[in-house]
């Protein structure tokens, strides 16, 4: 299943760190960040997981954010905040 896969695989780029904590307005340590992805990714309904093209977006409502990851190397790309 793509959920287990996308947790099991999950990698991240120096750059990726500084970008989310813009994204998000915050400034969250790369342990944080981490925590926080996975914690998102995995409390979040599989319904909400749609490949579009060569990537996964990961949307969760609660936490109003959509987590972008590649498809082929599970790197992590940015995080969304979602405009209502």
């Amino acid at each position: 299943m793509t959920k287990e896969k996308i947790i099991t695989n999950i990698c991240y780029t120096e750059l990726v760190y500084s970008r989310i904590n813009k994204k998000l307005n915050s400034k969250l340590t790369k342990k944080e960040i981490q925590s926080y992805i996975l914690e998102v990714i995995e409390n979040t309904n599989s319904s909400f997981f749609r490949k579009e093209g060569k990537n996964y977006y990961i949307t969760n409502i609660e936490r109003n954010i959509c987590v972008t990851v590649n498809s082929n190397t599970f790197r992590v790309i940015t995080v969304n905040r979602i405009t209502k």
